[in-house]
């Protein structure tokens, strides 16, 4: 258990509580000096751009730490065009005002110039910058609650310098950031580690699926030679087919446009749209979309290159965006979620790459005369069958444990921020 100080008083700041007695409040505009933010130099000029050697900051640039460098640099004729483009001094901080990024903060490590999204604070003497930066991160949720906005919701540089915060004498600021250094860390550290064996679990799972579509799941029966050379060995009893033989391209198409909508999400799988999007936009009508019933195999022509296929598991028709390609199973597999599993092999999804046409990403497109030319290894329906029954139990566990670190690693996340928020307002007594 942490220390409390002697006697609080209330800040007459909802989100931030009871302070210390002895703690004052202040204006962020008393705190800091050269409060600003800066301009977007015209796009695609280079006179203002190319070879730049003057560090522009954007709001992407913003990481909840130190900023050691930008990703776009402007040209001295841009400092001197652009009277609000002015370098902001190393050690000063910077909070996103604009947009997705909104409420992050950052340490400046270098002088850099900023966008209009920007807001740069100079510290006075007497303030430890660090101290504040985790005042502002901790507080980020209460900040961005001032935002307005819509689309572009927004908080304003007036409205920053307004705010009231904790203002301990300059001793305690040391003490409290000094304490969050190092237990930031910890938890950083601890979040790191759960996230590797998420990651770790996530690639077990993958291999273990792999293996179990291209090898099958007995590791003792003889292998042969697929005659594939990218397929290599397969169990002795699997056959090799053109999907052509396995496949064949569904072109019935809604004729009054009642089915409900399905769009593809890489998460979920073939999905009823109004169930999980609201804000895309789609077309006005869906007569004519392509049709899809239960175990169709759907594909994203443009997203080979992601293995982009899915099995529809509905039980009633649905349909498709008139881009996509849906196929019916006419012979050799049982289930379609068996060439889903199976065209998310890397080896697969190379061969769809290599067979593509086009030459820009996001316009290759698979069509279905190349992918019907593509071989593959197919075990009896009855084996392919106990593959997916073994895939399905396997990737629950693993799934499980995922689940058990994600859980575990938002509650490290909650922690850090309650005792960060806890500490900057003296909650808890760390010196």
């Amino acid at each position: 258990m942490f220390k409390k100080y002697d006697a609080y008083k209330d800040s007459s700041v909802e989100w931030i509580g009871n302070i210390p007695a002895e703690w004052s409040l202040k204006k962020i505009s008393h705190v800091f000096r050269n409060i600003g933010s800066g301009t977007t130099p015209l796009s695609g000029s280079d006179i203002y751009y190319k070879n730049g050697s003057i560090n522009w900051l954007q709001t992407g640039d913003l990481n909840d730490g130190y900023i050691d460098e930008t990703s776009k640099k402007i040209t001295e004729k841009a400092l001197r065009h652009y009277s609000t483009l002015k370098q902001y001094s190393k050690g000063s901080l910077v909070v996103a005002m604009y947009g997705a990024t909104i409420g992050k903060v950052g340490i400046l490590n270098i002088d850099t110039a900023t966008n209009q999204a920007c807001c740069v604070l100079g510290a006075n003497f007497g303030v430890d910058i660090k101290y504040y930066f985790y005042m502002l991160q901790g507080f980020k949720a209460d900040i961005i609650r001032m935002a307005y906005g819509g689309g572009q919701p927004n908080i304003s540089q007036e409205t920053i310098k307004n705010l009231r915060l904790p203002f301990p004498d300059l001793s305690t600021q040391h003490e409290i950031s000094k304490f969050l250094d190092q237990k930031t860390s910890e938890i950083d550290q601890a979040i790191a580690i759960k996230e590797q064996q998420i990651a770790l679990l996530n690639e077990r799972k993958q291999i273990l699926i792999q293996k179990a579509v291209t090898q099958g799941l007995n590791t003792n029966v003889p292998m042969k030679d697929s005659g594939v050379e990218w397929i290599g060995q397969i169990p002795q009893h699997w056959i090799v087919k053109k999907l052509k033989y396995v496949l064949k391209e569904r072109s019935e198409r809604s004729k009054d446009g009642l089915e409900p909508l399905l769009m593809m999400s890489q998460v979920h799988g073939l999905v009823v749209r109004s169930e999980y999007s609201e804000k895309t936009e789609v077309a006005a009508t869906t007569v004519g979309n392509k049709l899809v019933y239960k175990n169709d195999l759907v594909f994203n022509k443009l997203k080979a290159h992601l293995g982009v296929f899915f099995s529809s598991v509905h039980d009633f028709a649905g349909c498709v965006s008139p881009d996509y390609a849906v196929y019916d199973c006419v012979n050799y597999i049982e289930n379609t979620k068996f060439l889903e599993l199976l065209f998310r092999n890397p080896l697969y999804i190379k061969q769809f790459i290599l067979r593509s046409s086009g030459i820009v990403e996001g316009l290759i497109r698979l069509y279905t005369t190349e992918l019907f030319d593509l071989k593959i290894g197919i075990p009896p329906k009855d084996e392919q069958m106990a593959i997916l029954k073994h895939i399905e139990e396997q990737s629950f566990r693993f799934d499980e444990a995922v689940k058990n670190y994600s859980e575990q690693i938002e509650k490290l996340k909650e922690y850090k921020t309650t005792l960060i928020n806890d500490a900057v307002t003296g909650k808890i007594k760390v010196a």
